[in-house]
């Protein structure tokens, strides 16, 4: 059983940083595509990154290309999203999940099965 755990959120002002991290236990890590996705009060849960299990396949939500940075330490079993610039409107719970199967789509929340607990960002304008 794979046990997905985020930190590293907080409150912030517009333009500000915060650095997210998810460690993983119990399970294959290194393998697998991993993803962070948010979900704001009265909003679907949307896909913001995803990283394929080297690094060399990335996704970014539109909105996001160019403030965000998402990595992973296979050694670690930690993946990161660096969050630059932040806007009002990034504010959200921010989980991390591990797809159902090594590969494949990126951006489909059904196609991850393993979540964690999510983290709250919180951005003042």
């Amino acid at each position: 059983q794979v046990r997905l755990v985020e930190s590293g959120g907080g409150l912030v002002q517009a333009g500000g940083s915060l650095r997210l991290s998810c460690a993983a236990s119990g399970g294959t890590f290194s393998g697998y595509t991993m993803g962070w996705f948010r979900q704001a009060p009265g909003k679907e849960r949307e896909s913001v990154a995803a990283i394929n299990w080297s690094g060399s396949i990335i996704y970014y939500l539109d909105s996001v290309k160019g403030r965000f940075t998402i990595s992973r330490d296979n050694a670690k079993n930690t993946m990161y999203l660096q969050m630059n610039s932040l806007k009002p409107e990034d504010t959200a719970i921010y989980y991390c999940a591990r797809r159902k199967t090594p590969s494949g789509p990126m951006s489909n929340t059904q196609d991850y099965n393993y979540w964690g607990q999510g983290t709250q960002v919180t951005v003042s304008s």
